[in-house]
């Protein structure tokens, strides 16, 4: 017996969407977040310290410093699920220790991160955006399949893919065009990941690049959410078994401010106006306002 009317139910059986729908309520535990580990350079060096820099990037210092991340103590009590570069899902620590169970021990769920990135090339025909190279499309969708598989097998358990939405009002950003190639493309990834027993993590990134104020950003917000879920909806996701990541409704980084009033109202707005209440938890993006303003920074 399905659980559900959606949800893959000629493709998954009642225990597959049983296992995707816990793995989502573990994620969305209350009080918790992601840890974003999958970078692939020597994680030490984003901080832009002088001594920081002068440790050499190699896997034995990368593999070092991820399992003391990961085995920290008290660590689960504030992160849920553990974003891991493909490199460490298959990263042993010093001890020959996987670097998945490292983090499953310590209360925590391994993710991966799948996709692999866009071509600055971009979309063939659209306007440059203020990131300075036109609309663009995420690639990895060719061997997705085989991909998932294979990083389920290692012990992940959910997944993560950026699709990338610039704003521009003059130039009518972001088109048409890319908004269907990002919510077409994410629907995809969703209904790979679900069928081979990973959670996706659905994240339409709408950048605050730009001077566009906090109306504009609500208006396209609000318009890249409703498409994205009727994607979700023509290609069976089981919103049960999934959760959302998407941009705060802000001010563009070099447009009018908003206040954090406004921008709670706006962004709870647009949420309600467009995400399904079967959809357990939502995600906000970091790292994109000034370092002032996050109140993880304050």
């Amino acid at each position: 017996m399905s659980l559900a009317g959606a949800g893959l139910p000629s493709v998954l059986p009642a225990d597959k969407l049983a296992e995707l729908k816990e793995t989502a309520a573990k994620l969305c535990a209350p009080g918790k977040g992601f840890l974003a580990a999958d970078e692939s350079a020597g994680p030490w060096l984003r901080a832009g310290h002088a001594e920081a820099a002068k440790i050499p990037d190699v896997i034995e210092n990368r593999a070092a410093y991820r399992s003391l991340c990961f085995s920290s103590p008290g660590l689960s009590e504030s992160i849920s699920g553990v974003i891991l570069h493909w490199e460490t899902l298959f990263q042993k620590d010093a001890t020959g220790k996987a670097m998945v169970d490292i983090i499953k021990e310590n209360g925590m769920i391994p993710g991966i991160k799948v996709d692999k990135g866009y071509n600055k090339k971009g979309i063939w025909g659209t306007s440059t955006g203020p990131l300075g190279h036109p609309e663009v499309a995420t690639l990895g969708l060719d061997d997705l399949q085989q991909r998932c598989q294979q990083a389920y097998k290692e012990g992940a358990r959910f997944a993560k893919w950026r699709n990338v939405l610039q704003m521009d009002p003059a130039k009518g950003l972001p088109s048409e065009l890319a908004i269907k190639d990002t919510v077409h493309t994410l629907a995809r990834y969703a209904s790979i990941c679900q069928s081979e027993g990973l959670v996706p993590i659905v994240e339409p990134e709408i950048v605050p690049n730009g001077d566009h104020d906090i109306y504009y950003c609500a208006q396209m917000t609000e318009k890249v959410l409703a498409a994205q879920f009727k994607a979700l909806a023509d290609h069976h996701i089981y919103l049960e078994g999934a959760v959302l990541k998407p941009n705060m409704v802000k001010n563009g980084l070099g447009g009018p401010k908003a206040t954090a009033e406004t921008i709670a109202t706006l962004t709870c707005q647009t949420l309600l106006r467009t995400v399904p209440p079967s959809m357990p938890g939502i995600f906000f993006l970091s790292g994109e306002t000034a370092l002032n303003e996050d109140n993880e920074e304050e």
